[in-house]
């Protein structure tokens, strides 16, 4: 789906077609020098999760070829995450990501770069706090970051940390960036979605209602986004086996409506409707970006948080560009994302 990489990066292999369901991204080239570990983190924050998902959870840490060769330096960090349906290596196989590390260390820009895995039972955590999915928020703002401060010579300070991500992972950047300030310096969303507040009518939600859980792998991409978000954003303990409350209630005469409860917990995750109440945590930060392709069926929504983070005084880089979602974003990681933290860690 990439073209390939401009300028100096013309000599490396074209990303594949963005990977989805059980399709795997080949493995990407290793430059020499470059040192890629898998490692296992083990997260308090996802412990006894109503969903079943395990608290280990697999990281790809990547660093550059200077971190053997200098013992006494530290790095800075930049957390990337994942969207929906695809798994932390293979996304991490598709961004290729360690050629953009090598890359951007070349030209003067050295990173770690971690890729946690956040896949689920549902196909995704959405990057949320729940008691039915865990909460995937402090895992990556918290536990994520201890392991890896513990573990590799890191700045191990907000001026040394930086959070990206695309699709489910940009909506991440988002939640994330504004429930824990002061862990990241710097944030960028690339084709966030689930930007604007969900709705749904008494037939769609009639309809999420009415699939089994066994058969949500069979539901298709956009009803097994739509369960995953419920799980997340509407959890309940006491209503397995989604332990989560679908948007449904009666009115007094005993007519199926939606539930405004409901859609209400949705909106309250909603990064759109989470920013002018997160204000100043937002302006806390050093620097914030965001992107998505002209194509991309997200872009009325990321444009709306754009236009909002501008009418709270939030200062933001925007940018859009000739693509679709999956168009072009190994290569934004590479050569926009990358310098952009360059700039403020």
């Amino acid at each position: 789906v990439l073209a390939a990489f401009p300028g100096a990066a013309q000599n490396r292999a074209a990303p594949p077609a963005f990977p989805g369901g059980n399709t795997t991204a080949p493995t990407p080239p290793v430059p020499a020098g470059i040192k890629v570990d898998s490692v296992m983190v083990h997260s308090p924050a996802l412990v006894g999760n109503l969903e079943g998902d395990s608290p280990d959870r697999n990281a790809v840490v990547v660093l550059p070829a200077s971190y053997a060769k200098n013992p006494k330096r530290h790095y800075p960090v930049v957390y990337y995450l994942h969207g929906f349906a695809i798994d932390g290596r293979n996304f991490y196989n598709f961004m290729h990501v360690p050629e953009a590390v090598d890359h951007n260390a070349k030209a003067g820009r050295e990173f770690i770069v971690v890729v946690p895995d956040t896949l689920t039972k549902m196909g995704g955590s959405m990057y949320s706090s729940s008691i039915t999915t865990g909460d995937f928020q402090t895992f990556v703002a918290r536990d994520l970051v201890n392991y890896i401060d513990k573990h590799y010579r890191t700045i191990p300070t907000r001026k040394g940390r930086a959070l990206a991500g695309h699709s489910m992972g940009g909506y991440g950047v988002w939640t994330i960036g504004m429930t824990h300030p002061g862990v990241f310096d710097s944030i960028y969303a690339q084709s966030a979605c689930c930007g604007e507040p969900r709705t749904e009518t008494v037939e769609s939600a009639q309809k999420m209602a009415a699939v089994p859980i066994a058969d949500v792998d069979k539901a298709g991409f956009g009803m097994r986004a739509g369960l995953a978000s419920l799980v997340a954003w509407s959890p309940d303990a006491k209503n397995p086996p989604y332990y989560a409350d679908f948007p449904l209630t009666k009115d007094k005469d005993g007519k199926p409506v939606v539930d405004p409860l409901v859609i209400a917990e949705w909106a309250n995750n909603s990064p759109l409707a989470m920013i002018p109440s997160h204000v100043w945590a937002l302006r806390s930060y050093d620097a914030i970006g965001s992107d998505v392709g002209t194509k991309d069926g997200l872009i009325k929504d990321d444009t709306a948080i754009h236009e909002m983070l501008d009418k709270q005084g939030v200062a933001n880089t925007w940018a859009t560009y000739e693509g679709t979602h999956t168009d072009h974003i190994a290569q934004r990681f590479d050569e926009v994302v990358l310098p952009f933290m360059a700039k403020h860690l």
